[in-house]
């Protein structure tokens, strides 16, 4: 299993009904990416404080890195990736991607 962790800073802008309809559409690449065997979103919410800045993440299971990639090339990835693009507060240095195999 390949877990795909992304954390986003998202501009403060940005109506909770607009983040949540994009943060579903990530999630609804797995009627489109076959593999994808789980996700799950939020916002920042540990007491912690070492989030740097960034508001919100999501966490992608996909069954083997055969199906990470074909999800990183896949035309509905990059639809909703441009979407999501629209809603950072620095574009892609707005973004930290994190892979590894579990």
């Amino acid at each position: 299993m390949v877990l795909h962790m992304v954390l986003l800073r998202v501009k403060k802008s940005v109506t909770t009904p607009r983040l949540t309809k994009l943060m579903k559409s990530i999630g609804g690449m797995k009627k489109f990416v076959p593999g994808i065997v789980g996700y799950e979103w939020g916002p920042y919410s540990s007491p912690e404080g070492l989030n740097k800045g960034f508001t919100h993440g999501f966490c992608m299971m996909f069954r083997n890195a055969k199906s990470r990639d074909t999800y990183l090339v896949h035309p509905e990835h990059e639809k909703v990736k441009a979407e999501v693009l629209k809603v950072l507060d620095g574009g892609l240095d707005a973004v930290v991607a994190f892979d590894f195999e579990a």
